[in-house]
């Protein structure tokens, strides 16, 4: 049975999810920010006995570019070097000009499409807030920050997918 509301710490909820690959795309242009979600979704990833490759870009409009260009690549086929999943790290803060509002808007909706396009399970911590210290008391925190939350939320749609397809683990 699928159990979608994993918490971080629960110990009955760890390595759950040996030999699975993780795609994590990182936008590093708050560069603490990214370091503390970055933290907090591999702390979860290697918790759930999971392994990840990181693609680091520049901002969040840019999540989304790389995503498709995995799918482009046949990174997302059933085959042993295929991902199982994406969790997409990064921050917007916002600013005086409209350009937060585009960038937030943009990075979550073609991240969202792709995602449903293609059938790929994504746990999104793109943090959207008015400032740095916001920003940081999310990030923080490792499994429980919301990199550990992206992480848990994208093995809980991976679990769900299993479910769907009849393969329970």
């Amino acid at each position: 049975m699928v159990q979608l509301n994993s918490r971080p710490g629960a110990e009955a909820g760890d390595n759950r999810h040996p030999g699975r690959r993780i795609l994590v795309i990182e936008a590093r242009f708050y560069e603490n920010i990214a370091d503390e979600l970055y933290a907090g979704a591999v702390a979860e990833i290697e918790a759930q006995g999971a392994s990840h490759d990181r693609v680091v870009v520049p901002g969040a409009l840019e999540i989304p570019q790389a995503m498709i260009a995995a799918v482009a690549a046949g990174r997302f086929e059933d085959d042993a070097d295929s991902y199982h999943g994406v969790v997409a790290l990064g921050c917007v803060i916002r600013g005086e000009t409209a350009h937060y509002d585009v960038v937030v808007e943009n990075a979550n909706h073609w991240l969202m499409s792709v995602a449903i396009d293609d059938a790929i399970p994504v746990g999104n911590a793109i943090l959207t807030v008015e400032n740095e210290q916001q920003a940081l008391d999310r990030a923080r925190g490792g499994r429980a920050g919301k990199g550990g939350d992206a992480a848990r939320a994208c093995f809980a749609l991976i679990e769900a997918a299993d479910h769907f397809q009849g393969e329970d683990r």
